[in-house]
């Protein structure tokens, strides 16, 4: 392994050293200038010859760097924060007064609750006064990195006698009868179950555990390990936000450094469109995992150089190769999973492996698909460049901060709308979606004919509304794979997805008259009829200068090639495209510009496997002790993902087990494809012959037995043939 380092009298983009390489032994073999030996032994904790102790810093390897910041640093930090103010990612003193006062009606409502329900559970009056619960708040909150106007993750801690079917229930009903709640729901069925709601203007997320104590101090730490003998799943995956949090701030080592650095890089990811966990992005917790490493790195770095190591560490980071921020525990007898892909093969499979560093050990970052993890490795790409020329003056930190140009960038999109009759089913409807998109984007992905799918984070509402009905949209751009021309058939990758959708919907209930979904193919021409014309105005697609190149005014955009072999994509033609509808089962086709055609059930094409290659190595190695990338079939997938199941031993960070693949934001893992499609489900579609030298195979197309639920009439629509007839693409 090679860690790399700027030494302080160099500048920080012109030379590079490898800092120390792993031996057998685990000893650090160092290949430095001349000169650097001194700074090298401080970086790696050895004995300088001073006669003191040399100071012991977090992180499961060696600092990178010790440099101090220098006045020019520190210039750049106080640039920074000024232009941060104008985001609001700094909360105001009277915003902060508001939350605590909201906080602190919570922690009441909560102590007199458990209260009732002890009395009403027989308990003595003198024991249910003492029995305590208690509030605790996590994510950015309890990191001290929240906006104004940001939600608050809470966490509602009963004794053993609480259970939660009463959180879910007498808790509710509290919450719903209190004057300042709007817009409350409950999602028992959850991964992670969960209150949402409107308090006093503070959006609340709600959170419940029990322990198994009879009582709850004031002074209880979560922290402590014990505290999860004898608790369910669901109580561990919902204590593991505070115990994340805690643990986090007790692994970096300066936490305003830290703090400032964090708003700076989650203000970024919001504004590049990769901040949602739920769709395939990261989340709050995994970007600051990921700035709490480089913190680790760089301990003595302030938050402007630390923005631009951040952006140098991931960039050059050999994916899957797992991010820890500290050594596992091997010798916890509690039996809970951990993330470990020795022994758990499905881990194996993770391609952004962000671990959490409290027990039981998790993956975070368990939604990230091909297309996701491409686009961020670009914009971690870009983030590079553009700290680069801040640091050598070219620039200023407004450039890190542009937004992408998402519908610019894409000739090809896929709009997906949800719709209902009410505001209260409309956002239980669109919660369901949003947590299935992703879904559909690994179907997307596992077809010949994409190269990536790229959704929007972003949800938007119509362009003319309509009176009682509720409408969201959703934005995929696609890039295709270089073909020569052809019919390109989506129907059954769009069909499985809603066909989840819909079981699901009914499974737990969420399904009312007049819910819709539809999925429609538009070229980027046609995206006036659905957004403002503010949105469309395209800005320069910002891309990487060539190696040895200034860049240009408009340079060209970067190819974005995918590691598990999918080949690199140029940008699609500009050809017709079919706008395909998907409708609920009472509609009629909508008439387009397409040739007449039969009204048939589609054959859909086999996704082909695509073949599996070896990530390019980074110039000057890796960045931290790794799991070794080898190639193994996802089963069912069609598609080779990174390990394989024949090597337990792919394991990194020194020996240690790893943690379990439930992912901490509460989404659950996707479901399979469904291999039938509705009887009802009879598409629109145009004929074209495929002219590549190598056509798709047929997939089997068989009725779906709908079963018990044939009586109940579908309100999820089945999608037609989305199909890009005769176009060439390339």
């Amino acid at each position: 392994m090679t860690l790399q380092v700027f030494p302080e009298d160099r500048p920080p983009f012109s030379h590079s050293v490898k800092f120390g390489q792993f031996l057998g032994n685990g000893q650090l073999n160092y290949n430095l200038f001349p000169g650097e030996t001194t700074m090298a032994a401080m970086a790696s904790g050895r004995d300088t010859g001073d006669g003191q102790t040399p100071r012991k810093y977090p992180g499961i390897t060696s600092p990178i760097s010790l440099a101090e910041p220098t006045k020019f640093d520190i210039d750049l930090n106080v640039k920074l924060v000024n232009t941060l103010k104008p985001y609001n990612v700094f909360d105001t003193e009277e915003g902060l007064t508001h939350r605590m006062v909201v906080l602190g009606k919570l922690n009441k409502l909560v102590k007199e609750w458990i209260k009732q329900v002890s009395l009403a559970k027989n308990m003595p009056p003198a024991i249910a006064e003492t029995v305590g619960g208690k509030i605790y708040t996590f994510g950015s909150y309890r990191l001290g990195v929240h906006g104004a106007g940001a939600d608050i993750d809470t966490l509602c801690v009963a004794p053993r006698h609480v259970d939660r079917s009463d959180f879910f229930t007498s808790f509710y009903e509290i919450l719903k009868d209190q004057k300042e709640t709007t817009d409350i729901r409950g999602v028992e069925e959850a991964f992670v179950p969960v209150i949402k709601l409107d308090f006093d203007g503070v959006e609340l997320d709600i959170l419940f555990a029990r322990l198994a104590l009879p009582q709850i101090p004031e002074d209880q730490d979560l922290r402590e390990e014990s505290l999860l003998k004898n608790l369910d799943q669901r109580c561990v995956r919902s204590l593991n936000g505070c115990r994340v949090t805690d643990e986090m701030l007790h692994l970096v080592p300066n936490r305003e450094n830290f703090r400032l650095a964090l708003r700076a890089i989650k203000l970024w990811a919001k504004r590049r469109g990769v901040y949602s966990n739920v769709l395939g992005f990261l989340g709050g917790v995994s970007w600051a995992m990921l700035v709490a490493r480089t913190c680790q790195l760089y301990p003595n770095a302030i938050a402007s150089t630390l923005i631009h190591k951040f952006f140098l560490v991931f960039s050059r980071w050999e994916w899957p190769q797992p991010v820890l921020l500290k050594q596992i525990d091997e010798n916890s007898k509690l039996g809970f999973q951990v993330w470990d892909p020795r022994t758990n093969p499905m881990d194996r499979f993770h391609l952004m492996p962000i671990i959490t560093p409290a027990y039981p050990q998790q993956n975070s970052t368990y939604n990230v698909s091909l297309s996701t993890r491409a686009i961020m490795q670009e914009e971690f790409k870009i983030g590079l460049h553009v700290t680069q020329e801040i640091f050598e003056g070219k620039a200023t930190w407004d450039k890190l901060f542009e937004p992408g140009s998402f519908f610019g960038k894409y000739k090809h999109y896929i709009v997906l709308s949800t719709s209902a009759s009410s505001k209260d089913h409309h956002l239980e409807w669109v919660g369901l979606v949003e947590s299935k998109v992703r879904i559909l984007i690994g179907n997307l992905e596992r077809t010949a004919y994409i190269a990536l799918a790229h959704v929007n984070p972003k949800q938007y509402p119509p362009l003319n509304p309509q009176e009682d009905v509720f409408v969201t949209n959703w934005f995929i751009g696609l890039q295709f794979n270089k073909i020569e021309g052809g019919n390109i058939d989506l129907t059954f990758e769009i069909q499985s997805f809603t066909d989840t959708v819909h079981r699901q919907a009914i499974s737990n209930g969420t399904l009312k008259e007049g819910m819709k979904i539809e999925a429609r193919s538009v070229r980027r021409k046609q995206l006036g009829e659905y957004l403002p014309p503010s949105l469309l105005k395209f800005n320069k697609k910002r891309s990487l200068p060539a190696q040895g190149e200034e860049a240009a005014e408009t340079p060209p955009r970067k190819k974005i090639s995918l590691d598990s072999g999918i080949s690199p994509a140029s940008t699609p033609g500009s050809a017709q495209t079919t706008p395909v509808t998907v409708r609920s089962l009472s509609t009629k086709p909508e008439e387009t510009d397409t040739p007449p055609a039969t009204t048939t059930s589609p054959p859909n094409p086999e996704a082909e496997g695509q073949q599996s290659t070896t990530p390019e190595p980074t110039a000057n190695g890796t960045l931290d002790d790794s799991v070794t990338e080898t190639n193994g079939s996802a089963a069912g997938t069609g598609v080779k993902r990174p390990h394989s199941p024949d090597t337990p031993e792919a394991v990194a960070d020194g020996n240690s087990k790893q943690s379990n693949s439930q992912d901490v934001s509460g989404t659950e893992p996707s479901a399979d494809k469904k291999q039938s499609s509705s009887p009802d489900s009879q598409e629109t579609k145009v004929d074209a012959p495929v002219e590549s030298s190598e056509p798709a195979a047929k997939r089997p197309h068989s009725p779906s037995n709908e079963g018990p639920d044939q009586k109940i009439q579908r309100q999820v629509s089945p999608p037609l043939a989305m199909c890009l007839a005769n176009t060439p693409f390339g």
